[in-house]
């Protein structure tokens, strides 16, 4: 490998305000603002709007599609009953 053309790669800390979550972990990020983390060190700090902690995906919080109410929005948009023309539509 090739010397010097790779980021510095550090501790750093990720905050998750929505949850108030913190996780420390490597990355090559860096940031101005610092906090003092369990252990007494000090580390970067980097405020994320979504992670593990606060996604639905992850924590089960999932919306519940309205079904019905999708299929009579679109029979009310595109009518039911006869197609133009006087035929009945084959739906």
């Amino acid at each position: 490998m090739k010397s010097r053309i790779h980021p510095v790669s550090r501790p750093v800390v990720f905050r998750d305000r929505a949850a108030d979550v913190a996780f420390l972990t490597r990355s090559t990020a860096d940031s101005g603002e610092h906090v003092v983390w369990e252990d007494g060190n000090t580390y970067p700090v980097i405020d994320v709007e979504t992670s593990s902690a606060s996604h639905p995906f992850y924590t089960g919080g999932t919306r519940v599609l309205d079904t019905a109410g999708r299929v009579e929005r679109f029979r009310r948009r595109y009518g039911t009953g006869e197609a133009p023309g006087g035929r009945p539509n084959a739906a």
